[in-house]
């Protein structure tokens, strides 16, 4: 043996703790990017030349800036074809990182589109946020610093200003320029924030009976130019008798609100006789609506709610018992959600007839009852009511927020969030933000103000002649 055996050249562990704190000196101190993978459309069939390209993907992704006082290269040139930018930028990501949270899906991918997805390759892109550029990779150094205990563990990437030219970007197909990079960014969701739900509980509520109570509302004019919703007001019940109150449910075009259906939240006792209803609103007029009552045998009163619950991203399904009899009619009804995906109130949109006891009914459980599983960085996850896909930026186990990325579609509340490679399940409230989200992005305004000062399109910006 040619090495001393009493002296360890780079032991697993000793590599494994430098991996560690290059892991953690890029998470401090670098910024993050997003590594743009180039897939094949066309190749040359003699020549193997890579006709037609397309970039469609993106994996976020930490990443030290070595070039930290600026961009190196010639910088920007006037030639006589106009002003020619070679700006370059030089940044270190983690070996390691890379292969964990960007190779993994890369190996899934068609192999005519990916070539090699056990390392960076040169042609792929990266965006930079603090300029708001893209960048072509045109070299990979994997061997800095050289074999530090025996093996590498970061890749230095040396990146040039990306040319536009036939490539084809975003979700359409379409020839990227970079107006339309950008706009792709934005319209895609380039940053999908959303609320879900960990744990959920499932509704619970009694019901009560009555006689001479209002059945069911009928809704003869929907009215317009309402505001707000519009009040519905029903005259009061004979003398021992209990009040009808009832509720407007509205629809709204560009905040002009026009009624839907009236619904109601406690039908009444004791009225031999229909009673009269009136709809008030702020600027509307037109509404109005009759409504039929039982006096001769005994429907649902009113309906009390013993646990709200918790975890409803949408109002549930509710269901009355039928009357014990088997003769008559079941009652039917909603319910509405508050902003915390808890049951608010039973509305009643029919009374029933014919019931002998009090009737039972079951309010449906939230679509999961307790989230499970851990999001994983830059895998897929889909929403099972909207179709909607995205790549996970970050997961906080603890506020429940998810951070996407690459969305295509939209996602909506009731959708079930799965996550394709942790089987991660979990109920969507709402959608925080579905913006485009930039703390850099005040260098747009500085670049216009610039314009303002210079115009590039005059013959001669710096003078009159």
């Amino acid at each position: 043996m040619a090495l001393n055996p009493f002296f360890q050249h780079g032991s697993s562990t000793e590599q494994r703790l430098v991996q560690q704190l290059i892991n953690e000196q890029l998470k401090m101190y670098g910024i993050e990017v997003y590594y743009i993978p180039r897939k094949i459309v066309n190749r040359d069939s003699i020549i193997r030349e890579v006709i037609a390209s397309k970039f469609d993907d993106n994996f976020a992704i930490e990443a030290y800036v070595n070039t930290y006082e600026g961009y190196s290269g010639a910088g920007d040139l006037l030639t006589k074809f106009g002003v020619s930018l070679k700006d370059e930028l030089i940044i270190t990501i983690s070996k390691e990182r890379f292969e964990d949270f960007i190779s993994t899906f890369l190996e899934n991918e068609n192999d005519e589109e990916i070539v090699l997805s056990s390392r960076p390759r040169e042609g792929d892109l990266i965006y930079f946020p603090l300029g708001q550029r893209i960048f072509e990779i045109k070299f990979v150094e994997h061997e800095k610093p050289f074999y530090q205990l025996g093996r590498t563990y970061v890749y230095e990437l040396k990146c040039e200003l990306f040319e536009y030219e036939d490539e084809m970007g975003g979700w359409d197909n379409i020839n990227t320029t970079t107006e339309e990079i950008d706009s792709t960014l934005v319209n895609q969701g380039y940053i999908t924030s959303l609320q879900l739900f960990s744990f959920g509980e499932q509704a619970v509520g009694i019901a009560s009976t009555t006689t001479g109570y209002v059945r069911r509302i009928t809704l003869t004019n929907d009215g317009s130019g309402y505001t707000s919703t519009p009040i519905v007001s029903i005259s009061t019940a004979p003398s021992g008798g209990r009040n009808a109150t009832a509720v407007a449910i509205t629809t709204s075009v560009n905040g002009v609100y026009s009624i839907k259906e009236i619904l109601l939240t406690n039908t009444g006792a004791g009225y031999t006789v229909p009673p009269l209803i009136s709809i008030t609103g702020e600027n509307g007029v037109g509404a109005a609506a009759t409504c039929e009552i039982v006096t001769d045998y005994v429907g649902v009163g009113s309906v009390y709610i013993q646990n709200p619950g918790d975890g409803y991203p949408v109002a549930p399904v509710i269901t009355f018992s039928s009357p014990q009899s088997g003769i008559g009619i079941t009652a039917k009804g909603r319910v509405a959600i508050s902003t915390t995906g808890s049951i608010s109130r039973v509305l009643i949109s029919d009374a029933g007839i014919g019931y002998t006891q009090t009737p039972t009914f079951v309010i449906a459980p939230p679509p999961v009852v307790t989230g499970i599983g851990t999001f994983e960085l830059n895998e897929v996850v889909t929403g099972s009511v909207s179709g909607a896909k995205a790549r996970v930026k970050s997961w906080d186990k603890n506020t429940d927020i998810l951070k996407l990325g690459t969305t295509d579609g939209t996602f909506v509340p009731g959708d079930i969030i799965v996550g394709s490679a942790s089987s991660a399940t979990y109920s969507l409230s709402y959608v925080i933000s579905a913006q485009f989200s930039d703390k850099y992005e005040q260098n747009d305004v500085i670049e216009e103000e610039a314009d303002l000062i210079l115009d590039f399109t005059e013959s001669n910006p710096f003078g009159n002649y």
